[in-house]
Order: structure tokens, then sequence, then C-alpha cells
């Protein structure tokens, strides 16, 4: 197996994004059909943290919104299916809510599937989580 090299990087293409999303099935629940969408979520993220083959293959991503303070929304964390079980999204959340301020409080809403994951990794669950969807536009 690889080395897996981490990194924060302020710019990944829209290309490399789909890819690992679609690698990771996380694609089932993004909107791969719009990759202007794509774009501003890229462009629009705080913090990204990237896992990356020892041939630059994006092979995990983390992408979150926070106010450096506060609260971290870890929004998007993306494993490729290949590389699954190795401890990158574990080192994905660590580096990711250390670049944000350990201070903050990490959330994250799990992918369907993948609940059963987060206490293994040092998650808790919340009860109290509610949301609006999204509105077409």
């Amino acid at each position: 197996m690889s080395k897996i090299l981490y990194s924060a990087e302020e710019k990944i293409s829209v290309d490399e994004f789909a890819s690992v999303l679609t690698r990771s099935t996380l694609s089932e629940r993004r909107p791969m059909d719009s990759p202007e969408t794509l774009q501003a979520m890229l462009e629009n993220a705080d913090v990204l943290v990237t896992a990356r083959d020892d041939r630059g293959l994006l092979v995990g991503i983390s992408r979150a919104l926070t106010d450096f303070i506060f609260c971290t929304y870890l929004s998007d964390l993306a494993v490729d299916k290949d590389f699954q079980g190795l401890g990158i999204g574990k080192e994905l959340i660590h580096r990711t809510h250390a670049r944000c301020g350990l201070q903050t409080q990490l959330i994250l809403i799990a992918a369907p599937g993948a609940e059963s994951y987060y206490p293994h990794v040092g998650l808790r669950p919340h009860q109290s989580c509610w949301i609006v969807d999204r509105k077409p536009t």
C-alpha cells in the first residue's frame, strides 16, 4: 500500500473533487450533475484537508465551514473505497479539527450507513439535530 500524504490545500479542482466523491460513494448525496455547485462548495469552504497517495491521487478529502473559535461543520468527509479501513478518515477528521481550532465543536451529519463508523473514531452522537431541507433554485 502506498504512503498517504496529508495536506491543507487552498484549491482542489472540481474534477478531482467529483472523482473522490464518486470513489467514496458520497456522490450519491452530492450535486454531481452541477459542476458549478461543486465549484462553489470548494470555493466557499473555510478548510480543505486532503489525503493523497504517493502518486498524487486524491484518495480522501474533508471540507469544513468554521468560525475558527466556536464551531466547525465538517460538511464532507470522503475516502476512496479502495483506501477505506486504513485510518484516513480518522486522520482527516483530526487534521481538520486541528486546523479549525480544537476549541471549536466539530459537527458532522453522518451519511446513511456510516453512523456506526463515527463512534469508532471518537465522535459521539447528538440527538438534537434539526434541519431545513434545501429549496430548488
